[in-house]
């Protein structure tokens, strides 16, 4: 990763699902909007959106999220263009 802070999967994982709970079920986050949250203070936060998608996948794949592009559920890691993430239901307490 080029960027300056190295980040783990865990770490990416919990930043998504923080983001996604804060705009609740229903609502969706731009992978973009974690990127920058994780490297605020970097403006390479492109860097990023492979590991934020790569990790989206797999939350999607466990049922904790929604990956969808124009309302249509999508594999994050293997789609082009942009996604949207989004709670499918309640999943913490």
């Amino acid at each position: 990763m080029t960027t300056s802070k190295s980040l783990n999967d865990t770490e990416i994982a919990s930043a998504i699902l923080h983001l996604c709970d804060v705009r609740g079920i229903r609502k969706t986050i731009c992978p973009s909007e974690v990127a920058r949250l994780l490297n605020h203070e970097d403006p390479s936060w492109r860097a990023l959106m492979p590991d934020i998608r790569r990790v989206a996948a797999k939350l999607a794949a466990q049922g904790q999220i929604a990956t969808t592009q124009r309302g249509k559920h999508v594999d994050a890691e293997h789609v082009r263009g942009p996604i949207r993430l989004g709670l499918i239901s309640s999943h913490r307490s």
